[in-house]
């Protein structure tokens, strides 16, 4: 069998998989808050005790983690955990076990997808031989290059979430004042994530917030989506728009920097929660925004991954080809 897992800065899953071709074959999978345990293997012995298999053994594993990885190791971005690939091999007597940047292990998942398991944005048209790229806000923001070699697409890692946040308007300069003063650097992430939301919640409020959002509260980002929708705050209307409209325009950097006519997936846990504001036009219209190369990008297809557990799949998938 294959063990996966999926890293996040809030939860993490875990699971068990079939080595079928292609496309791995879940066995069992289970939901963890990530700051629930004290570190990985804790959690993994956790989740192997309640869901072994009598006689079958993981013979390979991979696991997707929230922040850069260097050799076989990683410390976390926003989680104080440290993971080792060689430390869980040997606990759990995994001959091979590897590490991937949470996006680089989702981009093993999109060459499989269904497309049932995507909503499309842009129907464009794929070029042969052309790159894809992926880009994901959650709890932080990711990015991935997916590489066409020879008609594969192979993923690479990248820390462009944490490249500086380009202001191309007034709000987006009124924005990157506001943040420049309290953080002294605003990467993309400070703005295009689940805390984007909470940093952009307070610039963009004239008065105060009419939902009553609590910035505090572990569902604060919700709330101020959910009054963005219902339009019941106008503060928290602007807070959504101002987020949306970075959101494609930085999904449209990146679909220049990979020149990705094979199409750009929009991963993560907040897309398909605001699947309705992302189609009503800003979102692509930022995306679209890039004289003299908006006719490039108006060609690229763009789709929103609706599979949560993309990243697990795409965690086991690469574990099945360590698997041989």
């Amino acid at each position: 069998m294959l063990l996966a897992g999926d890293i996040g800065g809030t939860k993490t899953l875990l699971g068990l998989f079939d080595p079928l071709p292609a496309r791995p074959r879940p066995v069992a999978t289970a939901s963890f808050g990530t700051l629930a345990f004290p570190d990985l293997p804790t959690m993994i012995a956790g989740f192997l005790d309640a869901h072994r298999v009598a006689g079958r053994t993981v013979e390979a594993a991979c696991f997707g983690v929230a922040g850069p990885v260097l050799g076989e190791a990683a410390e976390l971005t926003n989680v104080p955990w440290r993971v080792d690939a060689r430390h869980v091999s040997t606990v759990f007597d995994i001959r091979r076990v590897a590490l991937l940047n949470d996006l680089e292990a989702l981009g093993h998942a999109v060459p499989v997808l269904t497309e049932a398991e995507v909503h499309v944005l842009q129907a464009g048209e794929a070029l042969r031989g052309g790159n894809m790229a992926l880009i994901a806000a959650g709890t932080g923001l990711g990015e991935a290059l997916l590489h066409n070699v020879g008609g594969r697409f192979l993923p690479s890692a990248s820390e462009g979430g944490h490249a500086d946040f380009a202001a191309r308007t007034e709000r987006d300069i009124a924005v990157l004042r506001a943040l420049t003063a309290r953080f002294g650097r605003v990467d993309v992430e400070r703005v295009v994530s689940g805390h984007g939301l909470l940093n952009l919640h307070p610039v963009l409020h004239k008065d105060r917030c009419a939902a009553g959002v609590d910035l505090e509260a572990p569902d604060a980002a919700a709330r101020i989506s959910a009054a963005a929708v219902a339009r019941t705050c106008a503060g928290c209307i602007e807070t959504l728009d101002e987020f949306i409209e970075a959101y494609g325009a930085e999904a449209g950097n990146l679909a220049l920097r990979a020149k990705a006519t094979g199409g750009v997936y929009v991963g993560g846990g907040i897309a398909p929660k605001i699947l309705a504001a992302l189609e009503a036009g800003p979102f692509m219209r930022a995306f679209r925004a890039k004289p003299p190369l908006d006719e490039l990008v108006a060609g690229v297809p763009v789709k929103v991954i609706l599979n949560p557990d993309a990243g697990l799949l795409g965690a086991a998938v690469f574990a099945g080809q360590l698997n041989g």
